[in-house]
Order: C-alpha cells, then sequence, then structure tokens
C-alpha cells in the first residue's frame, strides 16, 4: 500500500505544493509548527532517509536548499531550520521550517492553525521564488 505521501505525489491527496522535479516533491505540512513549515520528500518510496543512495541524498538536500532560500524569501524568518525524524510517516522526508528561534523547532509545541486561504497564500508566496 503507498504511504501518505506517495498519495500526495499522485494527486491522490490534496496538497500545497511548493515546489517539484522530476525526483522530489515539496508541499506545506498540513499541521505545521510555524507558517511556511514545508515537507520535502523523495518520489521514490524509501522509508528512511539513509536508504537512500548517496547521489539521491545529495540531489535531495540541494532540492531541499532551493526551497529553503525560497521559504526564506517568503516567509519573515533568521534562518530555516531542517529537521530530520522519519517516524511519522514511513516515507523519508525534511522538514524545513522557518525559525526566529530555536524553539520555533520543538514539535512538541502546539501546532499553528491555518485556513485554506492561509496554506494557498503561503504556498504560492514560496513557489514564486523557486
Amino acid at each position: 500500500m503507498a504511504t501518505i505521501f506517495s498519495r500526495i505525489i499522485a494527486g491522490e491527496i490534496p496538497c500545497y505544493k511548493v515546489a517539484e522535479s522530476d525526483k522530489f516533491f515539496a508541499f506545506l505540512d498540513i499541521n505545521p509548527l510555524v507558517k511556511g513549515h514545508t515537507l520535502v520528500v523523495p518520489k521514490k518510496e524509501v522509508d528512511y532517509i539513509f536508504e537512500l543512495d548517496d547521489a539521491e541524498l545529495g540531489e535531495m538536500m540541494i532540492f531541499a536548499k532551493k526551497v529553503a532560500k525560497a521559504i526564506e524569501q517568503a516567509v519573515p524568518c533568521v534562518r530555516v531550520g531542517v529537521s530530520v525524524i522519519g517516524l511519522e510517516v514511513p516515507h523519508a522526508h525534511i522538514h524545513l521550517i522557518p525559525i526566529n528561534k530555536e524553539s520555533d523547532m520543538l514539535f512538541s509545541n502546539k501546532k499553528l492553525e491555518m485556513t485554506k486561504e492561509e496554506f494557498e497564500q503561503t504556498a504560492a508566496g514560496i513557489a514564486s521564488h523557486i
């Protein structure tokens, strides 16, 4: 059975897409820690990020860097933090989180509630800088 991320990539589940390449896909986290919290996933279904071969992992980080640079332009922040936890969904993914202080990256923080319009505006804002 396909993971939720594979179903998002396939268009079976809607998302707020930020960027896409032939190998990777970036979309807003629907339970964000902060505005602009984005997930970067390989289109290839792999459970654990370190199961990717070296070239794929490098390409994923380069793709994530492009997305992070776009987030920095679209969302006011000091920088974009990177987190790889990998326990929530059995599909490798990187969290890109706009931060102004370290505690912005605490996954135990209350999740930000955003409207559909806020998600759409945020995704479009980031995508416009890719």
